[in-house]
């Protein structure tokens, strides 16, 4: 007869959490006919959500309810909606605020885009805007006043109160600096398993936070006083903001490919590149987007931080500490989802030994 066996309690115990190994996740080749359409198939569905979702959100892009602040009587404000109204439908918001100061303040805030005082005199007043939301902004505001001016004269006249940065003309430099580091994270995500496909879970979160501490330090220095002078927030409030974005797509990106294998990276693809630049704001405000697209601008990792960016470069800091606080929340889920995966596949099988 076999000897008596007995089970070990200690071996099935996990390692210490810190030397846990993080293996790559399992390739799944495919061969044959599988093979030759899964491609195409992936590819083509990536691209066609690609495109419905940027002509969904670009092809004729429109406000809805952007709030304008109108100085003035109660009058003045029914008769500016509704001149705004007939101009564009639907465009508009118009909150009113009892002096100049106050609405000047507002815009500088981003808690309105625009201000028109009224010019009790001759004309058609003022309108005061900030060319630091992008030059969509400003010729809406621009269209949208001339024509509802059309029948009682001439539009109100023009004031940027906040223009943009001599190095950024068109007002862009933020949405290609928050596309650049989300494909930037992406790419680290994916070839993190690829360059080392066995490493310890405190090695590849050491990795990820010193990819994301370099690429905010590059990105600070490109866009800064020292580079290009895009971006007219201070060095290091700009490197700690680009650095969590990377970290945030980059720790996005290995979560995925960690929980669902080889659709990850379709699957973060989606979700990073497509959803979340279309949905930044570096372009035009949310404002701008579809009612199905709009929620995703506040709580995916590329609109939090064009938020904070813009609101540290302009708007006395609007945006940048509920920024700060989404990509936290992603970084922290994101690991935690990494130890988990790896705490189960890395947790060895109890053994059964010869007593």
């Amino acid at each position: 007869m076999p000897p008596p066996t007995s089970l070990h309690l200690a071996d099935a115990l996990p390692a210490n959490p810190r030397d846990i190994p993080d293996p790559a996740p399992e390739p799944h080749p495919r061969s044959g006919l599988k093979g030759v359409l899964l491609p195409v198939a992936v590819v083509l569905a990536i691209g066609t959500i690609f495109v419905s979702v940027y002509l969904a959100a670009f092809h004729a892009p429109r406000p809805h309810d952007l709030p304008i602040a109108a100085v003035g009587t109660a009058t003045e404000a029914h008769r500016l909606e509704a001149a705004l109204e007939r101009a564009l439908p639907g465009g508009f918001e118009v909150r009113p605020y009892g002096d100049e100061a106050a609405a000047r303040e507002a815009v500088e805030h981003r808690e309105v885009y625009a201000a028109h005082l009224p010019d009790h005199g001759q004309g058609s007043g003022k309108l005061l805007y900030a060319g630091a939301n992008g030059p969509s902004v400003t010729g809406t505001l621009t269209a949208a006043f001339t024509q509802a001016a059309a029948q009682d004269g001439p539009p109100p006249a023009g004031e940027d109160i906040l223009p943009v940065s001599a190095g950024d003309t068109r007002g862009l430099s933020v949405f290609y600096a928050a596309f650049g580091l989300v494909l930037a994270g992406y790419l680290f995500g994916m070839m993190t398993y690829q360059a080392a496909p066995v490493l310890r879970f405190r090695q590849r979160i050491a990795s990820l936070t010193l990819f994301g501490a370099l690429g905010g330090i590059i990105v600070a220095l490109l866009a800064g006083d020292t580079g290009f002078g895009a971006l007219p927030g201070s060095f290091a409030g700009t490197a700690a903001v680009t650095a969590l974005m990377a970290m945030a797509a980059g720790g996005a990106t290995m979560a995925i490919v960690k929980w669902t294998g080889s659709a990850g990276a379709a699957i973060a693809s989606v979700i990073l590149l497509i959803f979340g630049n279309a949905t930044s704001g570096g372009v035009m405000p949310p404002f701008y987007l579809p009612d199905w697209l709009h929620p995703l601008s506040g709580v995916l990792p590329v609109g939090a931080g064009v938020r904070a960016l813009q609101g540290m470069s302009y708007f006395h800091d609007d945006g940048l500490w509920s920024g700060l606080a989404v990509l936290a929340a992603w970084i922290i889920a994101c690991v935690a989802l990494l130890y988990l995966r790896d705490t189960r596949s890395s947790a060895p099988k109890p053994r059964l030994r010869t007593a």
